[in-house]
């Protein structure tokens, strides 16, 4: 067994985000005994990692019907002179917003994100090829990286999606607004989506009542005369509940924003409370949705890669075999116009000579089955990375295919692809069960089910980090 070198990427996720979280370092452990595995199978090369498919940002993404509404929150909670000033984020473009350490805000185009695994845009511009054709080389007219020195994107990633009034419902747009709702652990709806009416924004509503089921949603009433009496709150939010019912969205929690420009100093005091309790929480959604993306690795490895492999097998040997079978019956057609005219049945029969003849077609059609598999397991490993690409998949399909090139399997009937075997799927279960271990690891760390002390002291309460 070749021992895999642990991935840069790897190493670099322990030292920004595990050093403070021990069940997401052992989710690094894990990720690298995957990682060993794929590569033992040939799926990987020695410098990639499966743990660079998601990102590990704890992600907040913000999506509103116009600019208004959304604008007028990011200004006042992110709460920097440059940002009151009248600097915006795009209102055409998914712009990540992030901590920087300069007093100066900057902009980055989207290929900073497209290259760099960290971040949830990583190698996007594929997809957005496969979308239409010719924008996947126009990722900068879909992404842009802006850094900003404010306390509330410290340890986070905001994603303002472009106001689904003013964006067109383009194949890459959608793609990039279900990518971005997927990604994403929290996601702040503002309610001015439900007053529109655009393509875009029936897509977005379709995608919030596809998952409304992963608490990840919270809409943002925008009401800037509302007064902050909790009578009025209320009756705006059971208004609201009663709307979006209608539409099919029954979860998810509400708050009422009322103008927050004319709030003294609403980042600094308790106006934010409600957000500010669900942008602390958004680390933990995150260390579950890294262990849910751990799971899904693995059981992609049996679920998905494996049968399309096996699927790849299994249509080289029957195009192979009907070559083969092309051939035979080409030298028996051969055979039966030659004891026609000449009548060669005598020799065929002859113990002595039947047997050379039977050894010759041997040999002949050796040679001639090797080449037929050479050229078909060619036309499979083709079809193999086209379906890699459709799947969106970093494991390369058609390298462990062509592990099964060798003299004996293009022989014999084998239909599992080499180190597909009882370890091997003993191996991933081992691993899933550990992963397991991990999420009840991580539930512990908000609860507690030990028996109370003696003295009715309560039981102490381990804080997540």
């Amino acid at each position: 067994m070749t021992e895999k070198t642990t991935s840069k990427y790897l190493l670099n996720l322990e030292k920004q985000f595990a050093h403070d979280n021990p069940v997401l370092l052992q989710a690094l452990k894990v990720f690298q005994e995957v990682d060993q595995l794929e590569y033992e199978l040939g799926l990987i090369q020695a410098d990639e990692t499966t743990a660079s498919k998601h990102s590990w940002w704890p992600i907040v993404s913000l999506v509103g019907g116009n600019s208004n509404a959304k604008s007028r929150f990011i200004n006042s909670y992110l709460g920097t002179g440059q940002l009151v000033s009248g600097l915006q984020t795009s209102s055409h473009k998914f712009t990540l917003l992030m901590h920087g350490n300069q007093a100066n805000s900057s902009t980055l185009p989207g290929t900073a994100l497209d290259v760099d695994p960290r971040y949830p845009f990583y190698k996007i511009s594929s997809k957005i090829e496969q979308q239409q054709e010719g924008e996947g080389g126009r990722i900068n007219s879909y992404l842009e990286l802006i850094t900003l020195q404010s306390d509330h994107l410290k340890g986070k990633l905001f994603i303002d999606a472009p106001n689904v009034a003013t964006a067109m419902a383009t194949p890459v747009i959608s793609m990039l607004t279900k990518h971005t709702i997927e990604t994403s652990d929290l996601v702040c709806v503002f309610s001015d989506i439900f007053d529109t009416d655009s393509e875009l924004a029936k897509e977005l509503i379709g995608l919030l009542v596809l998952y409304q089921d992963t608490n990840k949603f919270v809409y943002l009433i925008d009401e800037p005369t509302a007064n902050l009496s909790t009578t009025n709150n209320n009756a705006i939010i059971s208004l609201w509940q009663r709307k979006l019912s209608e539409l099919g969205l029954n979860t998810g929690q509400f708050i009422v924003l009322t103008n927050q420009q004319n709030s003294a100093n609403p980042s600094g005091s308790g106006y934010f409370a409600e957000i500010d309790h669900r942008m602390a929480n958004v680390a933990h959604g995150r260390s579950y949705r890294v262990l849910d993306a751990l799971e899904k690795n693995i059981n992609d490895i049996q679920d998905v890669v494996i049968p399309e492999i096996q699927k790849g097998i299994a249509a080289w040997k029957d195009r192979v075999n009907m070559s083969t079978l092309v051939i035979l019956s080409f030298i028996g057609s051969l055979a039966v116009l030659a004891e026609i005219q000449m009548g060669i049945l005598e020799f065929l029969i002859d113990p002595i000579i039947g047997p050379i003849i039977a050894v010759v077609l041997f040999i002949i059609m050796i040679p001639l089955h090797l080449i037929g598999s050479k050229l078909q397991a060619k036309l499979i490993s083709l079809r193999l990375v086209a379906r890699q690409k459709e799947l969106h998949l970093m494991e390369n399909l058609s390298n462990l295919f062509e592990k099964n090139l060798t003299f004996g399997r293009m022989l014999l009937p084998a239909k599992d692809p080499v180190g597909w075997n009882k370890k091997t799927k003993a191996h991933l279960l081992q691993l899933r069960e550990k992963t397991e271990e991990l999420v009840q690891s991580l539930n512990d760390n908000f609860s507690n089910y030990q028996e109370p002390a003696k003295n009715n002291q309560p039981a102490s309460f381990k804080e997540f980090p």
